[in-house]
């Protein structure tokens, strides 16, 4: 199956290079071009494509109404493109329904890669970008850590669970940190999405430090000074 892109950047050499790379590709096929949120809206509605990768700054529409506005119509997922040493609009993308997080610079084979892993369904979950950037726009200053009631719903093993996701851990790693299969792993993610009305894991990530099970400063998964898990996501 071809997957159908729409790429929209008021940037021209930024926006005819994605779409170079992208369309290269045997099974991406890049259906329409825009320079603006508005005329990204537009050839969404025309071309129905699976994928739009929209610039977080574009002139008449923003991407992060152009966001919300494809979203809503529900049948294709979004990738913002942003730098994000100097965006201040990230968080604001995530609650308009962005599945996902580009660099600009991004390397050739992680585009491509970004794409495809959006189209299937799963978010875009780089977790030194996500811890950053929620770290940023969740906390309030100086704001006590205390319980939350929305997460009373969730069993004790679920709560790992939303705590490893909002550390940046993939499946495969919450299973081995856990000690239990990839399935009851995948079985205890579904759970906690449906429970808190969650969307994706980007979503769950945000709710972590808006409850306070994380917050600013925690140590990453492994404890201080480890590199990390993988920056590329797992499946929901």
């Amino acid at each position: 199956m071809t997957l159908r892109v729409v790429v929209a950047d008021d940037q021209e050499l930024v926006r005819s290079g994605f779409a170079m790379i992208l369309d290269a590709q045997p099974d991406i096929e890049v259906v329409a071009e825009a320079s603006d949120g508005a005329a990204a809206v537009d050839a969404v509605r025309r071309h129905a494509p699976d994928v739009a990768l929209l610039d977080i700054r574009m002139p008449r529409v923003d991407g992060i109404a152009a966001c919300r506005a494809i979203t809503a119509a529900g049948g294709c997922r979004t990738v913002m493109l942003t730098t994000f040493d100097s965006d201040e609009y990230v968080y604001e993308a995530l609650y308009a329904g962005a599945s996902g997080f580009l660099l600009k610079d991004v390397r050739r084979d992680d585009l491509v890669h970004a794409v495809r892993v959006v189209a299937r369904g799963d978010s875009l979950l780089a977790p030194s970008v996500a811890r950053r950037l929620v770290e940023q726009y969740t906390r309030p200053a100086a704001r006590p850590r205390r319980a939350d009631p929305r997460l009373d719903v969730l069993t004790g093993r679920e709560r790992e669970t939303l705590l490893l996701l909002a550390r940046g851990l993939s499946n495969a790693e919450i299973a081995a940190a856990l000690v239990v299969s990839d399935h009851t792993v995948k079985t205890h993610v579904g759970n906690v999405l449906a429970k808190l009305g969650l969307r994706d894991r980007i979503q769950a990530v945000i709710c972590a430090y808006e409850t306070g099970l994380v917050t600013a400063g925690d140590p990453p998964p492994g404890g201080p000074g480890t590199g990390g898990p993988s920056p590329w996501p797992a499946r929901t």
